[in-house]
C-alpha cells in the first residue's frame, strides 16, 4: 500500500508540474536562439499598429537640466563631444539590437525623424550594445535601411542615461532641459508628437 501511496504522489505532481516544466522549457528554449525577441516584435509591431502605443508627450513635473558632458561615436568611428548638440532639440533613443521593444518601434522613429529638419531636431539613437558588437549595429542599421543618426557610447555615460530599461527615450530642450522622459515601445509617428516637437523650437 505504501509503494501504490508513493507512486500515486509522483504521479499527481508530475502532472502538476508538466505543465510548467514545458512552458519554461519553451520559453528557454525561445529565449537562448533569439526566437523570443521575434515573437516579441511581431506582437508589439501588431500593437503598435493598433494605436494602443501612440505616444502622449507629457513634461516632467520637474524638467531636469540635461548633462552634456559625454562623448558618442558615430558608425563611421568619428567621435562627437555631445556639448556640440546644445542650443538644439534633441530626440535620444536608448536601444540595443537584442532588444525586441527597440526594434518594434524603430520603423515610427525613422518615419518621425524622415519629416523633420535634422538641423533643428537632432536625432541620437544610442546603442548600449557591448562594445565588441559594434559591427553588428553597423549591420542592424543597413539591413534595416534606416536613416537617423546611430552612434554608440565612447566612455562612460552619465547617471540620467544609465537606465534600468530599454527603449528608453528623452527629449531635451533647446534651453537644455528634460521635457519628456519614456520608458518602453511606444508610437512617435503621430501627427501630436510631431507638433510636440516643432513647439520646442526656438523662433
Amino acid at each position: 500500500m505504501r509503494k501504490v501511496f508513493c507512486s500515486e504522489t509522483l504521479t499527481n505532481t508530475w502532472r502538476t508540474v508538466r505543465p510548467w516544466g514545458i512552458i519554461i522549457a519553451l520559453f528557454l528554449l525561445l529565449r537562448y536562439t533569439g526566437l523570443l525577441a521575434g515573437i516579441s516584435y511581431l506582437t508589439g509591431s501588431a500593437i503598435l499598429k493598433s494605436g494602443i502605443m501612440d505616444i502622449q508627450p507629457e513634461a516632467p513635473l520637474i524638467a531636469k537640466k540635461f548633462d552634456y558632458n559625454f562623448s558618442i561615436r558615430d558608425l563611421n568611428g568619428k567621435i562627437v563631444d555631445v556639448n556640440e548638440f546644445k542650443g538644439k532639440t534633441i530626440f535620444l533613443n536608448i536601444w540595443a539590437t537584442w532588444c525586441g521593444p527597440c526594434r518594434v518601434e524603430m520603423p515610427s522613429i525613422q518615419s518621425l525623424y524622415s519629416q523633420m529638419d535634422p538641423d533643428k531636431i537632432l536625432f541620437v539613437m544610442l546603442s548600449v550594445d557591448r562594445q565588441e558588437d559594434f559591427e553588428k549595429v553597423k549591420n542592424f542599421v543597413s539591413d534595416k535601411n534606416y536613416t537617423f543618426p546611430v552612434y554608440t557610447p565612447s566612455g562612460a555615460l552619465p547617471g540620467q542615461l544609465q537606465v534600468r530599461s530599454i527603449p528608453t527615450t528623452f527629449v531635451v530642450n533647446p534651453d537644455g532641459k528634460i521635457v519628456s522622459h519614456e520608458t518602453g515601445a511606444a508610437n512617435y509617428d503621430t501627427p501630436a508628437f510631431k507638433q510636440y516637437l516643432e513647439t520646442l523650437l526656438k523662433p
